[in-house]
């Protein structure tokens, strides 16, 4: 089914047409002042500039036409030129009762189904993950869900950092450590054991003493830089430590990432781009888009529209070395040939924007990636203490991200056994589910690229703008809607959808449920999670104020309680449905 914005747009257009005008003025929005009116056109007032006439005498024109339609309550043209418009209280409850019984609430499945791969995660192997990777998570994840509940084919990848420095690094300090270990003994030609010669807190421990120690010691650095060479030139016991690394690293890293309610389709590695370097290189250097500058091979990424300088994209250091740039145009030609995506969105820190613009450029530029193939940075701001400086612990450290998730459920958990009772157990298991959800709505409410001072004490209110409001709320409309089923007698009336609304608050909760589609389409068009944070505090806003105002359980026109139970249900349906696309859930009880 069409979008209500759309079904009102199409008439306003028509009347326009008819009056003639252009089709283009036809536009409507939702109205800027809902004390006046609930949807707006002010094709009028552009208009006015084309056809040489007053806008209010467009207006008016238009709006003649359409006074009589079925869908309207009131259509009024008013100075200097808007339409504003009132939607009748028939046709509202007829758009509910179709978006109630139909799949996904109406939601038309898209003309062309994209495959899109989104660039989320990014840590670096043998490192715990820590507050830093908590908005590329989540955001990334979001959107993910997002596109997937939209009818899209949506492939998340983890991209790991395991090629790189940090691997002679841990190494050589393995080395250093053990030394008679199998690994460093070039002559053997058995089989490597299984198991790993570390565990993930040994490993965890292992490179930030090796990176230290390096800083002081040049040889120690050299030598290090040595074991990755030998590593990325195949030396069989160097590449089996390197799976160790992997494997305990990954098992570790999908735990986290489990707790955040987070997953991957890939668990892609830095690594997996390597073989498709060589040829990239000879490519971009026999076809003329990469020179020689200084020593290096870069490519000239400038553009005459450019107001500043944007540096040329380099591929190879004046050493032979790759760099970050050489992997990510070497991982997207990777997925191109795997997925043939027609977009590819990277959710990285804000900072990278620069870096991605230039790997962009050289993909473009160079073919790497048809025209038609979008790419998108999706840049993201820091997460700071209330002190305005990234989040750090008491001692300025950086904090591990499930520390972090920790605190925030001990924090829910407090609040819950403060204001009832309840058995431990259980007080535990929904302080997990009201805490992610405190800490993941806490972030997505933000715009993505803006920075956010993480207060816990507001991100855990049960009262607010917050996650565990909404699932207050959604708890609230169970619990109502178990009561009714233990009072359900044999007057109870059957109806499929719901009666034109009786109440103001009823109409305002109804005009909410009714833009579910329209709320979705845009967040995944502008790849905004905090739209739906914002639909869905909107939604429990308007619930509550009409739980408030009516007494469902106890009134006696059984219609009409049948039809409040049929919207409620429905509100908590598209609750359940938004809450799931941010990646969490609700409880049975709070």
């Amino acid at each position: 089914m069409k979008k209500i914005i759309e079904l009102i747009k199409s008439e306003i257009t028509e009347a326009f047409i008819k009056s003639g005008y252009d089709e283009k003025y036809g536009m409507v929005t939702l109205s800027n002042r809902p004390d006046l009116c609930q949807y707006q056109c002010n094709g009028a007032l552009a208009a006015a500039k084309e056809y040489k006439k007053a806008p209010i005498m467009i207006a008016n024109e238009v709006v003649e036409l359409l006074k009589t339609n079925a869908m309207f309550q009131d259509i009024t043209a008013i100075m200097p030129g808007f339409i504003n418009i009132i939607l009748s209280k028939e046709f509202l409850a007829e758009y509910l009762s179709d978006e109630i019984k139909a799949e996904k609430f109406g939601l038309e499945a898209p003309e062309k189904v994209k495959t899109i791969v989104i660039d989320y995660g990014g840590p670096n192997v043998a490192k715990p993950l820590h507050v830093g990777h908590l908005r590329s998570a989540i955001i990334g994840e979001s959107i993910k869900r997002i596109g997937k509940y939209v009818g899209h084919n949506m492939i998340g990848d983890v991209h790991l950092g395991d090629w790189g420095l940090q691997m002679g690094l841990i190494i050589t300090e393995l080395k250093k450590r053990q030394p008679e270990l199998v690994y460093f003994d070039e002559s053997f030609e058995g089989e490597y054991p299984v198991e790993a010669p570390f565990t993930i807190s040994e490993l965890e421990e292992i490179y930030p003493a090796a990176n230290a120690y390096s800083k002081e010691h040049e040889d120690y650095k050299e030598e290090a830089k040595m074991a990755t060479f030998y590593l990325q030139n195949g030396r069989r016991g160097y590449v089996a430590l390197w799976n160790h690394i992997l494997n305990v690293s990954v098992n570790d890293l999908k735990k986290n990432y489990e707790k955040l309610n987070v997953s991957f389709e890939l668990w892609k590695k830095e690594s997996d781009a390597q073989p498709y370097v060589a040829d990239m290189v000879e490519y971009l250097k026999s076809n003329g888009f990469a020179k020689l500058s200084e020593g290096a091979l870069v490519v000239d990424v400038s553009e005459e529209s450019d107001t500043k300088e944007i540096p040329p994209c380099i591929l190879l250091k004046s050493d032979g070395a790759t760099l970050y740039s050489t992997t990510d145009l070497a991982t997207i030609i990777e997925r191109m040939k795997l997925f043939k995506p027609d977009a590819i969105t990277y959710v990285v820190d804000k900072r990278q924007e620069l870096h991605f613009n230039q790997v962009f450029r050289t993909a473009k530029k160079t073919k790497i990636v048809d025209d038609n193939v979008k790419l998108t940075f999706l840049g993201f701001g820091t997460m700071n203490g209330k002190d305005g400086k990234p989040f750090k612990t008491r001692d300025g450290g950086v904090l591990r991200l499930e520390t972090l998730i920790q605190n925030v459920s001990d924090a829910v958990y407090e609040k819950i056994m403060s204001n009832r009772e309840m058995e431990e157990a259980e007080a535990k298991e929904i302080a997990n589910i009201v805490g992610l959800s405190a800490l993941k709505y806490g972030d997505l409410s933000n715009q993505a690229p803006k920075d956010y001072v993480f207060d816990i004490d507001r991100f855990t209110s049960f009262e607010g703008d917050t996650g565990p409001y909404i699932l207050y709320t959604i708890v609230r409309i169970k619990s109502i809607l178990n009561k009714y089923q233990e009072t359900i007698s044999n007057e109870t009336v059957n109806i499929e959808g719901v009666i034109p609304s009786s109440s103001e608050s009823e109409t305002s909760l109804m005009l909410e449920l009714a833009k579910f589609n329209d709320i979705i389409l845009n967040a995944f068009d502008e790849n905004a999670p905090h739209r739906i944070c914002q639909y869905i505090y909107d939604v429990a806003n308007a619930f509550n104020k009409f739980y408030h105002e009516n007494k469902i359980i106890a009134e006696e026109d059984k219609v009409k309680q049948t039809s409040w139970i049929n919207l409620i249900t429905l509100a908590k349906d598209i609750l359940n449905t938004c809450i799931d696309i941010l990646g969490f859930e609700a409880p049975e009880r709070m």
